[in-house]
């Protein structure tokens, strides 16, 4: 009943996708594992059949492993071939830089990647997962999506965050409920300098933080200082552990571990939204 509904107050736009969609015939899904992407490629799936679909997940320090291993095990369960590819950014100094367009310039390697996939698998379009509620938001981002052909068919449709979670519930996906996630270099403020061994430290702090039972957790890179942000009703778990937190975040280079009384949000880290 629950799914019917779901369906039904959403019939509209969801038609709208599947259209979308069975126009594009063979697509490569520019696949993360996060709600958009597993939504659009379970859709791409049910529209097209698993054979002219490929999930492309691109591989980069400033994806967490437990993201990669979470879309590799994402794509088996909707029952697609998936490939991983690295990708380039880390070689580009205009990424390493970290000006507002980073996120352009990652955004740029991923979609160049997926469009040699297209052309060596005999595929046609690439898209990728951006919603509706996106435009109100700074996505530089947008701009390789142009610049590179790639097609954004939940965008098209007009679906929203929102909307996007209650069908991804009505079709049973895991997703439905899971935390936002941006990349890992979007913890870092803008003008410090890209590097791995800070996406590392990130990285880990972050997996330790989740592994004390918080699942919405970003840990901001201001040098030796870590500030925390998780939402309001994860802050008696931080304090119940600071002493741990703090040790073990010690060991992972940080000399300070702070908790932002302000709790998690988008766009804390820089001027415009992450």
């Amino acid at each position: 009943m629950r799914r019917y509904t779901a369906i039904l107050k959403n019939k509209q736009k969801y038609s709208r996708l599947k259209a979308i969609i069975k126009d594009l015939q063979r697509v490569v899904v520019a696949f993360s594992g996060g709600v958009d992407s597993t939504f659009l490629l379970k859709v791409c799936v049910d529209v097209l059949g698993r054979e002219n679909v490929l999930a492309f997940i691109g591989l980069s320090p400033t994806c967490p492993e437990r993201e990669i291993a979470e879309a590799k095990r994402l794509s088996a369960l909707i029952g697609v071939d998936c490939i991983i590819a690295e990708t380039s950014e880390m070689d580009d100094p205009r990424f390493i830089e970290n000006n507002t367009s980073r996120c352009y310039f990652c955004k740029t390697h991923l979609f160049v990647k997926a469009r040699e996939i297209v052309q060596q698998r005999g595929f046609i379009h690439v898209v990728e997962g951006s919603n509706f509620d996106d435009m109100d938001d700074f996505r530089p981002g947008r701009k390789a999506c142009s610049e590179q052909g790639v097609r954004s068919p939940l965008l098209e449709a007009g679906l929203t965050k929102g909307e996007i979670r209650e069908l991804s519930e009505a079709l049973s996906l895991p997703t439905h409920d899971k935390p936002s996630f941006a990349c890992l270099s979007s913890r870092v403020p803008y003008g410090t300098a890209i590097d791995t061994t800070i996406l590392k430290k990130i990285e880990r702090s972050e997996d330790f933080i989740q592994s004390i039972g918080i699942r919405q957790v970003r840990v901001r890179y201001h040098g030796n200082v870590a500030r925390i942000e998780v939402l309001d009703k994860d802050f008696d778990v931080i304090m119940a552990n600071r002493e741990k937190i703090t040790e073990v975040l010690n060991q992972y280079g940080f000399l300070y571990v702070v908790l932002d009384l302000k709790g998690y949000r988008t766009g804390s880290m820089n001027t415009p939204s992450e």
